[in-house]
């Protein structure tokens, strides 16, 4: 008999015997105190699986999906790996000009979107190579529901190979373009093994889940950790501080970003009582204050383990959970670093010429293992250029490993701003901010932020005769892009720094701004 690589069979196969117990307890919104069982999330798949079995798609189908988080959201994922098709999740913030990108691109079979949605995602989805368009609200109603309601809750799993396409996400690159990044079943299931050993997941887990599901961090890490160990998750359709530190006695382990520390670091109930039962608090997405780190210690005597991961990869890095006998069973979280290459992931610090550099000095890091991307949706050129001749994936970070192995991510070849553990791309919301009447020039660049890490500042020169007004240009920028793109400030300036070429040194605007928030 064929062995099974889909990754919904080997989540499930990890599921408790007690398929009656809680495997989901809503804590908010409009299924707040509702418990979803082992069996609830098994059977509700299967229907919702049938129901794509029952629209005849193509096999490998892409299934789009933005609509708010809910467990039935979570369902309709478990439901497109189940029936062997493509799930490509989308920010809830995106607007239509960029949802009709990815669509146009992705050419899905299938668009899941909010209710409150469906007038214009569905003209944008029909307009194109789209059949069919669900609705799902984040209060159990919708289309979806409606018609998986009469399928049957038994469902044979598709078969697929480790290496078959199973989900796309969406990632842009310097030049705006948004590339979808291929990961398979095997690429995620073998992250989620490594992960589920290294971070020492135990049979009494319990996590608490406040993170978004349409990226990496919420959806792959958090979720796949919870199910591939069989545990419990504490569900917020939202992130809320105070409710998440009064979760924290019921659970032992949560994600999230930097800025969500920092924000429970502001509610005095978050002390080292309140934090007893837990057992593991993991950081990512974007980088995280020594300070933060450090008040965390204080408050609660936990040490936050940082991690380092991509769309196209996964996981890459972590800090050790237990001692990594493979560096001399080291066990020390460290502050400022994101720990080592993972178990099975190859990672080193290249040169210009690609030659790996010493021990402590800085390079572009490069990373190869089975968790990394097969590569960019209709893109072979663009794939080609990012893999080495020996299979590394080129990641356009840049960083230092130190002598005992820890890695350290210093900056970015790229001009990418991570803010809220959001990715922001400076030349997609500079050719906004171009278009805009009197705009001659402009330039974004991302500075510290003591919440989000690093927010956006937008530089921006006015065409002869024209007078700009700062404010008028953020308006325009929030009817046109996502809030998590809209630079925090705006000035209107006369000139540029420029190198002898002609080229804008965001360097220096960057050491000009940098203080702007401090």
């Amino acid at each position: 008999m064929t062995e099974n690589h889909n990754l919904f069979v080997a989540l499930r196969r990890a599921w408790p015997q007690d398929l009656d117990s809680t495997a989901v307890e809503v804590v908010d919104g409009p299924s707040a105190g509702l418990g979803y069982s082992w069996r609830d999330l098994d059977r509700a798949s299967a229907m919702v699986a049938n129901l794509l079995d029952s629209l005849g798609l193509p096999s490998r189908s892409r299934i789009a999906v933005q609509v708010e988080k809910s467990v039935e959201s979570l369902i309709l994922y478990l439901a497109t790996l189940r029936a062997g098709h493509v799930y490509l999740p989308l920010n809830t913030a995106y607007q239509s000009a960029e949802i009709g990108y990815f669509i146009d691109n992705a050419e899905p079979a299938v668009v899941v979107c909010s209710p409150k949605n469906h007038g214009w995602v569905s003209k944008i989805a029909f307009s194109g190579k789209t059949r069919h368009v669900f609705t799902l609200g984040d209060d159990r109603t919708g289309s979806l529901l409606e018609r998986a309601a009469h399928h049957s809750d038994r469902h044979e799993p598709a078969v697929c190979q480790a290496d078959d396409l199973a989900v796309i996400i969406y990632t842009s690159g310097t030049t705006g373009r948004s590339k979808g990044a291929m990961l398979s079943h095997g690429n995620m299931l073998s992250n989620a093994q490594v992960l589920r050993s290294y971070w020492d997941w135990r049979p009494d887990d319990v996590l608490i889940h406040a993170l978004p599901i349409f990226h990496v961090h919420g959806l792959f890490v958090a979720i796949h950790g919870a199910l591939i160990n069989g545990s419990p998750m504490l569900w917020l359709n939202r992130f809320d501080p105070a409710t998440v530190v009064s979760l924290l006695p019921r659970a032992s382990v949560f994600m999230g970003v930097p800025t969500l520390y920092v924000r429970m670091l502001e509610d005095p109930r978050l002390t080292h009582e309140q934090a007893s039962r837990m057992r593991l608090f993991i950081s990512g997405s974007a980088p995280l204050l020594i300070e933060t780190f450090r008040d965390w210690q204080q408050r609660t005597g936990h040490t936050i383990l940082e991690r380092y991961g991509m769309s196209e990869t996964v996981m890459l890095t972590s800090n050790p959970c237990l001692p990594d006998a493979r560096h001399g069973g080291v066990a020390e979280r460290r502050g400022g670093t994101v720990g080592f290459p993972l178990p099975e992931v190859d990672l080193r610090v290249v040169d210009d010429q690609g030659e790996p550099v010493p021990a402590g000095e800085i390079g572009g890091i490069q990373v190869r293992g089975p968790n990394v991307f097969q590569g960019y949706w209709r893109m072979p050129e663009k794939t080609a250029e990012e893999f080495t001749a020996d299979g590394f994936f080129r990641t356009g970070d840049v960083g230092r490993i130190d002598a005992k192995g820890y890695v350290t991510i210093v900056g970015r070849s790229k001009d990418l701003i991570i803010s809220g553990g959001y990715n922001v791309y400076p030349a997609e919301v500079e050719s906004v901010i171009n278009d805009l009447p009197g705009v001659a020039e402009s330039a974004v660049v991302g500075v510290p932020h003591p919440d989000f890490g690093e927010v956006g500042v937008a530089v921006v020169i006015a065409r002869a005769g024209a007078r700009l007004d700062p404010d008028w240009i953020i308006g325009e920028l929030k009817a046109r892009l996502a809030n998590f793109k809209i630079p925090k400030r705006c000035y209107v300036v006369s000139e540029l720094p420029r190198n002898a070429m002609g080229k804008v040194q965001k360097n220096l605007l960057r050491e000009q701004y940098k203080g702007e928030f401090a």
